[in-house]
């Protein structure tokens, strides 16, 4: 099968998973791949009944998991698999995957190694805390980021308020913060 023609590689995907969910086209599908290239050899191998065998070798074939070669032998398709990785492959984390990964329920489950994902993370927590233009106490900034270290061992407020002040998501003078303004 072409992947040209398949219907959609995200639906192909989770068609493909379908089919090997199944046990025995699974055990067939995996014998396949480890050198058996008969419907016999697939039995034998497998320990499947002849009639499992056959239908299981059936189906993959149908959704073009196997193939047969010109020889006549079974065949894994590897060209349709590398297909389906390459349209599958995850591109890199957006800023919601990234928020989902380290914010939960309001709470920082930990800061991100990564700097460029840690400026995200700080941006959120800076936007969702503080409103721009408004003069925060530093006992008030020191409340409201503490609620966001309640599940986290790794971070306190202050290290927050230090990233928030070092990134200029606050500025601070004389014990008064302030969300800057967006550019």
């Amino acid at each position: 099968m072409e992947t040209d023609d398949l219907p959609g590689t995200a639906e192909r995907s989770r068609q493909l998973i379908g089919l090997l969910a199944d046990e025995r086209r699974l055990r067939a599908f995996a014998a396949v791949a480890l050198g058996a290239d008969s419907a016999e050899r697939v039995a034998e191998a497998t320990g499947l009944a002849a009639k499992d065998t056959s239908l299981a070798l059936l189906r993959l074939r149908e959704q073009g998991a196997l193939t047969v070669r010109a020889d006549g032998a079974l065949a894994v398709s590897y060209d349709l698999l590398r297909e389906l990785a390459r349209q599958e492959r995850p591109t890199r984390p957006s800023g919601g995957d990234v928020l989902a990964t380290f914010v939960r329920d309001g709470r920082l489950v930990r800061l991100p190694a990564q700097w460029t994902r840690k400026k995200l993370v700080l941006r959120h927590i800076a936007e969702q805390t503080f409103e721009p233009g408004v003069e925060y106490p530093e006992r008030v900034v020191n409340e409201r980021l503490r609620a966001w270290c309640e599940a986290s061992d790794e971070i306190d407020h202050v290290t927050l308020r230090r990233y928030l002040v070092d990134l200029h998501h606050l500025r601070r003078s004389e014990g008064v913060y302030e969300r800057l303004a967006d550019a």
